[in-house]
This record gives structure tokens, sequence and C-alpha cells, in this order.
């Protein structure tokens, strides 16, 4: 079921709650510009194995309301805070993915991971996100012709192949966004640096990372892995910046295993 969360005046966050008497959570945290679709091969599985998972599109992306603020990683963190006091979860895994890595890193760091048992990072855009460089050609794409943008994006994102509407299906997902949350979150992923919060994680964590991600770099995993205590890295070897799709029967068994 699908329902809206206020986070703020004026600001709802939509969240799809499937399964909700499941006897485990697992809450999904989607990548940029993305929404909580991304997670489609999860949700066709994870529910039927007995899971509740909960996607939350953040602020100015997929269904939730797009304000023109609040596109920092410690406000994008709270509303996280503020859903997870709402529903009341306790006991639950969360899993973040690229940006969505961000956040929950953020998430655990600033809120002390308040209901957090055990933390999945996928290709997290993390400690750094964009490269000044990166991140000024995409702010110029985003404000001039954001759906090139996304399409170049799309093209870089996955390792194995894509059919035409598969990449025409991720193309519509990126478009739902507001461009200036789009070009927001561009700005965070240049600005700001998550160094300083992984010492702060201390609960389990497993880290999944495309071997060929071209979005951000597999050495960035390294990192995670040596700075998170009891932290295991996982490498995929047929995946870019999308193991979720790219190699979803072993992200979804890796998953299960993990809870």
């Amino acid at each position: 079921m699908g329902y809206f969360v206020t986070v703020e005046n004026d600001v709802n966050l939509y969240v799809e709650d499937i399964n909700p008497g499941g006897n485990k959570t697992v809450v999904f945290l989607h990548g940029w510009p993305l929404n909580h679709k991304q997670f489609e091969y999860q949700f066709n599985v994870l529910p039927s194995m007995g899971y509740r998972c909960i996607g939350i599109d953040w602020r100015g992306f997929g269904k939730s309301d797009k304000p023109m603020n609040g596109y920092t990683f410690n406000r994008l963190a709270d509303d996280i805070r503020t859903v997870v006091g709402t529903l009341q979860l306790n006991n639950f895994t969360l899993v973040g993915h690229s940006t969505g890595g961000a956040i929950a890193i953020r998430y655990m760091s600033r809120h002390n991971g308040l209901g957090v048992s055990k933390l999945v990072l996928i290709d997290a855009a993390a400690p750094t996100g964009f490269t000044t460089e990166t991140a000024d050609e995409l702010l110029t794409e985003t404000l001039n012709d954001r759906p090139k943008m996304i399409q170049e994006v799309m093209d870089t994102f996955f390792f194995q192949y894509i059919t035409k509407p598969f990449s025409d299906w991720f193309l519509q997902m990126g478009l739902q966004a507001a461009s200036w949350s789009t070009a927001a979150i561009i700005i965070t992923l240049r600005d700001e640096k998550l160094h300083a919060d992984l010492s702060k994680i201390n609960v389990p964590t497993l880290i999944i990372h495309g071997i060929h991600d071209k979005v951000i770099p597999f050495a960035q995993a390294h990192e995670l892995n040596q700075k998170i205590k009891n932290s295991q890295l996982v490498p995929f070897q047929y995946s870019g910046h999308g193991p979720f799709w790219e190699e979803r029967d072993k992200v979804n068994q890796l998953l299960t295993q993990f809870i």
C-alpha cells in the first residue's frame, strides 16, 4: 500500500509499504535521480518470502512533494528520521543505493541509526559523490536539457546490456523528479563529504559494489570497508552501478542471508 508521511510543513513523502504484516522490515533508499521503483526486482521477491519492504521517495523525487529547498544530507536524513518515527519502525534493515547510501550513512551518524539493526550500502556515493568537474557538467545539462542528461547517466549506469524499453522506463523514473531537486542533489554530491560519518556506524554493514561502476568508482567501496567497523565488502563481478538489477538474484539472496 502507498501513503504519505508529512516531514515538514507542506512537505509530504511518498512511502510504498509492501507486505506491512511481514516479520522483518527492510527500508529502501533509492539513488539519484530515481525513486523507490528502482527496487522493483527486490519488491518482486522479498515480500513473498515474508519480508516487509518499505520504499521511500525522498523529497523532490518520485511521488513525494517537491519543495525548493531541503536537499542537504542532514535534511534528507532528518526526513527519513521522521518517517521512521511516524511508522514506529524498529529493528529494521536499511538499504541505500548510490546517493541513498550517502543519506543512509548520514542517518546512521546524525540519528545514531535509530531503529536500524543492519545496514546495506549498494554502490554508495560515499565518502565522496561527484567531482567538481562531473558535477558542473551535469548541472549545466540539467538546467538546459535534463532528459539528455539523464539519458547520458543511464548510458554509463549499467555494465550489463539493457533493452530500449528498460532504458525508457529508467529515464521516465528520473524525469519524475523536479529539475530543481535534481540540480540541488548534484550540488550536495559535489560539496558534501561523509568521511567523518563512517566511524559512527555501529551496526553490521554489508557493502555491495559493482566492479565496473562508472558512476561511483569501486575503490570507494574499499574505503567504506576499511572505515566502517564490522563491515563486509562483496564485489559484484558482472555489475556497473546497478547490481540491484544487473545481478538481482545474487543481491536478493545476499540480502536475505544478511538480514
